[in-house]
């Protein structure tokens, strides 16, 4: 049994978060666990579906349906990482100022979206885990 189609992208995911974590750690000169989640450099969306894509390509070519599939899969996750998520986060930031004058004790979540360097920066660590995984498993 192939394995390595539900591990690439858990892996993909993996990775893309310790990096996450690391460079938000490093940046903020504290751990960063408060800044785990939507938003960062690299994008976990973008490495999960790239890593799937790249993989189906890697092993079944990209003439194979699934690869198809998978890309399409792959431009629906990005174009929301990187347009809707992030109208979502400018909303949030709008909401937060309006009641800030106020006992509001929670603040909405305001970085949400993905910048382009992000999401290239998620698609290449997908493409690397994916090529990571076809050389140390084969098939």
């Amino acid at each position: 049994m192939d394995f390595s189609y539900a591990l690439t992208p858990f892996l993909a995911w993996l990775v893309a978060g310790m990096m996450k974590f690391l460079i938000n750690s490093i940046k903020g000169k504290q751990l960063a666990f408060g800044l785990i989640g939507y938003g960062g450099l690299p994008s976990n969306h973008s490495a999960i579906v790239s890593s799937m894509a790249a993989l189906i390509a890697l092993k079944e070519g990209v003439g194979h349906p699934a690869f198809g599939v998978a890309l399409t899969l792959a431009f629906v996750v990005v174009l929301d990482a990187s347009g809707l998520r992030r109208q979502v986060g400018e909303h949030a930031v709008a909401i937060n100022s309006l009641v800030a004058s106020s006992n509001a004790r929670e603040r909405l979540r305001e970085r949400m979206g993905h910048t382009r360097t992000e999401i290239v920066a998620g698609i290449l660590v997908g493409i690397g885990v994916a090529a990571a995984i076809r050389i140390v498993l084969g098939g």
